[in-house]
């Protein structure tokens, strides 16, 4: 990294203007060694991911307090030049108030953007209701705004990924949404070419981020025709890193061999790397 910072300010003007035309990559790093070795790489920003910190913590996705994500972010923001923006769950509260006090902190710990979704974090129903999720976006809205703004507020419907997969009210949700002030609109778990151009018609002009999660055969050029503003990876490079580590230490437990080591990335490449980016 370059010894002129950029501020916290600049960096929401940076993200702001990469959701005004084309589209990129927005990868999830879980740690700050992740994240700076995703700057390394060239990517323009970067994303949290609930579950790979979640799991890096040796807890469930949505098990940890909120005190701990917010220094997780701050850790974020501080140790790298990009914007990050927050996979802040469903604002760690139903209420919209209390949700919009907790936005408030979110971006008192230095993102350019987070993210609102319309599931709670329990499992006693799988979607807020229409008018109270919508009430939770306007208060989240609300909530960026008294703080100056800056930040990129994107709102997500979570039906594909919490058993709902119901494609005329995903979107009503998202055409809710963008009329209530989301910057950003966000539908994880769709996949089909029909289920993107429905989702990217009813934002109405407005970036839509496309979670890609597997190998769907998708391009960055295929998902930018489609009208896709920023592509997303969620957990799943914490699951790639996972996978490797469960399979080489399986390995070693069930037939004491180590050959899964072979052609692993050397200490002294990490090292120099992380010398020059520090």
């Amino acid at each position: 990294m370059s010894d002129a910072r950029p501020t916290i300010a600049e960096k929401r003007g940076a993200f702001r203007v990469l959701h005004g035309s084309g589209c990129f990559v927005i990868p999830n790093p879980w740690s700050l060694g992740t994240a700076r070795y995703l700057q390394g790489l060239g990517f323009q920003a970067i994303a949290s991911t609930s579950a790979g910190y979640a799991h890096s913590r040796g807890r469930p996705d949505g098990g940890v307090p909120l005190d701990e994500v917010l220094e997780h972010y701050r850790d974020l923001a501080q140790g790298t030049d990009i914007p990050l923006n927050a996979d802040f769950e469903n604002c760690f509260a139903d209420d919209p108030e209390r949700a919009a006090r907790n936005v408030e902190r979110c971006i008192d710990a230095g993102v350019a953007g987070l993210s609102i979704e319309d599931s709670p974090q329990h499992d006693r129903f799988p979607l807020y209701e229409f008018d109270f999720a919508l009430a939770r976006v306007k208060a989240a809205r609300a909530a960026v705004d008294a703080a100056g703004g800056q930040v990129l507020l994107t709102a997500r419907t979570e039906g594909f990924i919490r058993g709902r997969p119901e494609l005329a009210e995903t979107v009503r949700r998202i055409e809710a949404y963008a009329a209530a002030g989301a910057d950003c609109l966000y539908a994880p778990g769709i996949r089909s070419r029909e289920q993107i151009a429905a989702v990217v018609k009813a934002a109405g002009g407005k970036p839509v981020n496309f979670l890609n999660f597997g190998a769907f055969g998708y391009t960055v050029s295929d998902l930018a025709a489609l009208g896709v503003r920023r592509i997303s990876v969620g957990g799943t490079l914490s699951r790639v890193a996972m996978h490797a580590f469960i399979a080489a230490a399986k390995q070693i437990a069930d037939e004491g061999r180590f050959d899964r080591f072979e052609g692993v990335l050397g200490n002294a490449e990490l090292n120099g790397f992380f010398r020059g980016g520090a």
